[in-house]
């Protein structure tokens, strides 16, 4: 279920593609799952069809919906792939933080700080 919260300072479109995005990854919607239309979904949530579409479009940017031309928007399973390519990635970090010496809490800390930053930059393949 999706709310879409009117009052929030969170743009809805961004209120929409981070809850879609959270239900993707806690598996909620399962690869493969068929979303709603942007026109439907709009209509549903009183949303602006662009608004919807902006939403629908990070979504597929980021590897986590696929459009299908006229079939629709699907769940992708290349959010499964960057799932595991966050596992690599955070298995590496951690082999590198004790490797230098510094503890859990500094490596988290050092983490959060790229994150909330901006400075986590997508990774080559």
């Amino acid at each position: 279920m999706i709310v879409i919260d009117a009052a929030s300072p969170v743009p809805p479109f961004e209120q929409l593609r981070a809850q879609l995005a959270r239900q993707i990854q806690d598996r909620t919607l399962a690869v493969g799952t068929r979303l709603p239309t942007i026109r439907h979904l709009a209509a549903d949530l009183g949303l602006a069809v662009n608004t919807v579409g902006r939403a629908y479009r990070e979504l597929e940017e980021a590897g986590l919906i696929e459009t299908r031309g006229r079939a629709g928007s699907f769940v992708s399973a290349a959010g499964e792939e960057g799932r595991e390519r966050a596992r690599r990635a955070a298995a590496d970090y951690a082999a590198v933080i004790a490797s230098v010496g510094l503890d859990t809490s500094e490596a988290i800390r050092i983490v959060q700080a790229a994150l909330t930053s901006g400075a986590a930059a997508p990774a080559s393949s």
